[in-house]
């Protein structure tokens, strides 16, 4: 005969999970109700939650910690905060199926809180339904029961065991291995549809990019050959890597039929224009330098490319700015505002809508349909993607995302240079080599690059073809490098005379200072 080996539970009554099984069924349930979640928002197209909490969270982040998450992680910011947010997850999953081992009321009351936490975001994102609420609500209207029903005890009688028992009578570990399995095979399958549909969702929206724009009226200059200098910088980026630093965790629902830009706020006649009716309009072309605040001195966040569009002052004009206008204040489809001073878009500079980039439509990686381009201003305060409208109204109507938050309200683009080669560290041969970089300073021209070794006098760089006072303009300095350890710095003047200052500052709160450096051996 074979005796139990501990006293048996009386019949009907169950012993709670052991905490470890408890874990991992609280990991399950909230993968389960998490893939759920986002497979629902992406049949019924809203907002998946994982993007909603995200966006949410980039909303509120403190200044600093999102300059943080760009130094570390650069343009893979937006992938770290959403690896972040799934281990974050499943990290509360975990705690959530500890204590529901014990009590599974916790366990409801936490899975509860995940939904209510994505229904809020999902609700509070511009332009979403009240069908954004839905899959947060049916996430965790799985999750809740499935993880009850993964921490129920098998059987209500005593179980009996050959040897001694490892775990509370009443429960059975087969059965949990299989019941989660099945249950994690659930989630991974579901959240593989989920990227499926996600993945097919932004395939329609490329497949809706036309072939080609109709010819600009007014073509930018050509670029000479002479225009390059820099051996790894080509003077056009092309658009593939041309830098991109935004908000956006997910690329906005966009139906090119539907889609519009509205023109309105303090002006005598509202304008709306869809797509066709941007394509209708005169177009220009001019070659644009873009750079991002976050950049720091000699960092990666800026490029040059031919742009296309109608000037933003000829539609402006149109549209009758009324006197005590103050900013063109601009916003996304996605949410995101920004605003510069209504002077600039009318003093003469090539601000535009623009939609078209090196001779091609707007690829969606930088705002297809359309988007805002205004020479001289870091994108902050101007460069909007995924433009959906533009409002001419006061300073104190209306606060672009970052002002908020610390950054500057006026952002010209100050005048600054880099060195490309030599890179820094790296060991160059004795004799003729050749230093090279770029230098910019946006709507006001670079007249002059300067260059010195080890704390020498500065010697005036070669300058390439001056193609246009919005664009870049690489320098190279021939040199003759000695035996040794060797110290470079780079300067730029612009057209009005200015010198940019060798004062240190970081990109906060309006574009960092400080001359480039590097240090080299030649052997």
């Amino acid at each position: 005969m074979i005796e139990p080996s501990q006293p048996l539970a009386p019949a009907g009554e169950s012993s709670p999970a052991p905490r470890r099984y408890g874990a991992v069924a609280g990991l399950v349930a909230g993968a389960v109700a998490v893939s759920v979640g986002m497979l629902s928002a992406g049949v019924i197209d809203v907002v998946s939650p994982i993007n909603a909490v995200g966006s949410e969270f980039i909303d509120r982040v403190p200044p600093w910690l999102k300059e943080l998450a760009i130094r570390w992680f650069g343009t893979n910011d937006k992938l770290a905060l959403r690896v972040g947010i799934f281990v974050t997850l499943g990290i509360a999953a975990l705690i959530v199926g500890l204590l529901a081992a014990r009590r599974v009321i916790a366990g409801v009351i936490g899975i509860a809180a995940f939904g209510l936490v994505g229904t809020l975001a999902a609700r509070h994102r511009p332009g979403e339904s009240g069908a954004a609420a839905l899959p947060p609500l049916l996430g965790a209207a799985i999750g809740i029961p499935l993880l009850i029903q993964l921490l129920r005890p098998t059987t209500d009688r005593p179980v009996e065991t050959p040897g001694p028992s490892k775990v509370p009578l009443g429960w059975d570990r087969r059965r949990f291995l299989v019941s989660t399995g099945s249950a994690a095979a659930v989630a991974v399958v579901a959240g593989g549809v989920a990227q499926i549909v996600e993945h097919r969702r932004v395939d329609s929206i490329r497949k809706a990019i036309p072939a080609a724009l109709p010819a600009a009226t007014e073509v930018g200059v050509d670029v000479p050959a002479d225009a390059t200098l820099s051996p790894i910088t080509p003077f056009i980026t092309p658009s593939n890597d041309f830098y991109r630093i935004d908000t956006a965790l997910s690329f906005p629902r966009i139906s090119l039929s539907s889609w519009k830009v509205d023109i309105g706020g303090m002006v005598d006649k509202p304008l709306t224009f869809s797509y066709d009716d941007l394509l209708a309009r005169p177009q220009v072309e001019r070659i644009v330098t873009l750079c991002c605040v976050s950049n720091e001195v000699g960092g990666e966040y800026i490029s040059n490319a031919s742009f296309q569009g109608v000037l933003l002052a000829d539609l402006l004009k149109e549209a009758g700015v009324q006197s005590g206008a103050q900013q063109v204040f601009s916003t996304s489809l996605d949410g995101w505002t920004c605003g510069f001073p209504v002077a600039v878009a009318m003093d003469g500079r090539d601000a535009m809508i623009a939609v078209g980039m090196n001779g091609a439509p707007l690829p969606l990686e930088h705002g297809f349909p359309a988007r805002l381009v205004v020479p001289g201003l870091y994108g902050y305060v101007s460069a909007t993607k995924w433009l959906r409208k533009i409002e001419l109204t006061t300073w104190d109507a209306a606060e672009g995302f970052w002002v908020p938050r610390g950054w500057a309200r006026d952002a010209p683009v100050k005048t600054q240079s880099r060195i490309d080669v030599p890179r820094e560290g790296e060991h160059v041969a004795a004799g003729p080599t050749k230093i090279a970089g770029i230098a910019w300073a946006q709507h006001r021209g670079v007249e002059r690059v300067e260059v010195r070794v080890d704390n020498g006098p500065w010697q005036t760089a070669r300058l390439g073809t001056d193609v246009t006072d919005d664009a870049w303009r690489q320098w190279v300095l021939d040199w003759n490098a000695a035996p040794g350890k060797h110290t470079i710095q780079v300067r730029a003047t612009d057209k009005t005379g200015a010198t940019q200052t060798a004062d240190v500052a970081p990109p906060d709160p309006d574009g960092a200072t400080g001359y480039h450096t590097r240090s080299i051996k030649v052997a």
